[in-house]
């Protein structure tokens, strides 16, 4: 279960009358138990701050973020073995010259025999149909391979929980669709913001994100009809 208690969210910008605080969230409450969860907004909206308080990668100025009963901001590294995170650039997430070598750092903690090692990188690439590419360099591969394979590392250390922040934003349509039918596939609760309207309305349920608020909770299609009314007032 993933919860958020009043949370609030304020960074310190400088202005002319010196230091100031901008609020990117603004008591945010929410209960998320379901599957599959899309958040939509604008850029500049929230909803990546959102997201990167599910794993740490922000914390709340106010408030309370629980993954599992687990405090992101204490117990990070719990967290972490929960919390997979996907970043719209794959390439600020792969960091190996090849899939195989980024799996295998994935798998480094928890498989510490070399040959084992490479042999579970390459079994993992081949079940989600990215064998072929194993030993071929990060930067010969398509953007929707890049993105498979940021995925197979996030998910190689076995999280329950998956977060993917505009995943598909920089992917073409084949790609797209062959991403979204990935993240969809999932045993994994995904929670993802997206500007993607069809990868949205596959949720089970979305959020709108405005100005740091929530303004509109419930069942996708009716949030993704929301959101449209809203980008178009």
């Amino acid at each position: 279960m993933i919860q958020f208690e009043h949370v609030v969210v304020e960074v310190p910008v400088w202005g002319e009358g010196g230091q100031q605080h901008k609020r990117l969230l603004d008591d945010i409450s929410l209960e998320l138990p379901e599957r599959r969860i899309a958040v939509l907004g604008a850029n500049g909206s929230g909803k990546s701050t959102l997201l990167r308080l599910l794993n740490g990668l922000v914390e709340a100025t106010s408030g309370r973020v629980l993954v599992d009963g687990l405090d992101p901001a204490r117990e990070a590294k719990q967290v972490r073995q929960h919390v997979g995170f996907v970043f719209t650039d794959p390439l600020s997430q792969l960091v190996m010259s090849t899939p195989a070598d980024d799996l295998e750092l994935s798998l480094r903690k928890t498989i510490k025999d070399r040959r084992a090692r490479r042999a579970r990188a390459v079994e993992i690439l081949e079940s989600r149909g990215l064998g072929q590419v194993a030993d071929q360099s990060i930067y010969d591969l398509s953007g929707g391979e890049r993105q498979l394979v940021s995925m197979a590392t996030v998910l190689a250390v076995e999280p329950t929980v998956v977060v993917a922040d505009e995943p598909t934003t920089l992917l073409d349509l084949r790609n797209r669709m062959q991403v979204t039918r990935a993240l969809m596939g999932l045993d994994q609760q995904l929670v993802v913001a997206t500007h993607d309207l069809e990868l949205a309305a596959r949720a089970d349920r979305a959020i709108v994100v405005e100005a740091g608020r929530i303004v509109h909770d419930g069942p996708a299609a009716g949030a993704v009809d929301y959101y449209r009314q809203l980008m178009d007032a």
